[in-house]
């Protein structure tokens, strides 16, 4: 387990898929918006630097691109969710 732990940190290299929607943004249109605001989470997985596996939090980032018009993208977005792996490492540092 003492090798996965950093290797569960490298699944935040998702959240880098978010930068996409600088480039080609979700239309207003598409139902999700609250869901992409969460993209913002992505941040946390700034907490892998210091907490192993913790990083996994930075594939939040990729929720901006929730519900995108490409289906490419959108499979980025839905990916976003791996976020969670990470959440109980810093929980962990945390207490």
């Amino acid at each position: 387990m003492e090798k996965l732990i950093p290797l569960i940190g490298l699944v935040g290299l998702i959240g880098l898929a978010g930068l996409a929607g600088i480039k080609s943004p979700v239309a207003r249109s598409r139902p999700g918006a609250t869901i992409r605001l969460l993209g913002i989470l992505g941040l946390a997985g700034l907490s892998g630097i210091w907490v192993p596996g913790a990083g996994a939090m930075g594939a939040f980032g990729a929720l901006g691109l929730w519900n995108h018009q490409s289906d490419r993208l959108a499979l980025w977005g839905r990916l976003g969710w791996t976020g969670l792996l990470g959440v109980p490492f810093a929980l962990a540092a945390l207490l």
